[in-house]
């Protein structure tokens, strides 16, 4: 059974390290993969915040980091108020590659719906990266442009929004 919850400050280099692997997952070479770890890391200061949750259960095809009996980390989210009122960014979300395809990605995006409602938000802006573009529209997000890239000089990406029901 998956479970989300908040992340706790003790696993944000775990937490780092999972959307670290996932971005990889995409066939990014190493200067791309180089240039965007910024933007891949999850730091104790947003945790404490409340901003990010994860999603932990057994891992599908477990690989060498999983915990005891292959249950550990399955995804993270996160999301961030923006000034503009009512309006929050998805900050990330990423699924451990063996996850990818089982619904984990759903049930944070779902969650962090549910977080976004719970402080006041009514819509969730999303710089996406073009492999995860359809995902997004498949869950009713829709795309209102491109926009930079906050790790990658000169690359466009994917503006979606998804408004709050």
């Amino acid at each position: 059974m998956v479970g989300v919850r908040a992340a706790r400050p003790g696993e944000a280099a775990a937490l780092t390290a999972l959307c670290r692997r996932s971005k990889a997952h995409w066939g990014y070479d190493v200067e791309f993969m180089r240039r965007a770890a910024p933007a891949l890391t999850v730091v104790p200061a947003m945790i404490e915040t409340g901003q990010v949750l994860v999603a932990e259960g057994p891992l599908p095809n477990p690989p060498p980091h999983a915990g005891e009996g292959g249950v550990g980390l399955l995804g993270v989210v996160a999301v961030d108020a923006t000034p503009r009122e009512n309006e929050f960014d998805l900050a990330l979300l990423f699924v451990e590659p063996s996850a990818i395809g089982s619904g984990v990605g759903r049930r944070l995006f779902e969650a962090a719906a549910k977080l976004v409602e719970m402080r006041g938000g009514t819509s969730l802006s999303i710089l996406a990266d073009p492999f995860a573009e359809a995902f997004y529209e498949h869950l009713g997000a829709v795309r209102i442009g491109e926009a930079p890239s906050d790790a990658i000089p000169g690359r466009m990406l994917p503006l979606l929004q998804y408004e709050i029901c």
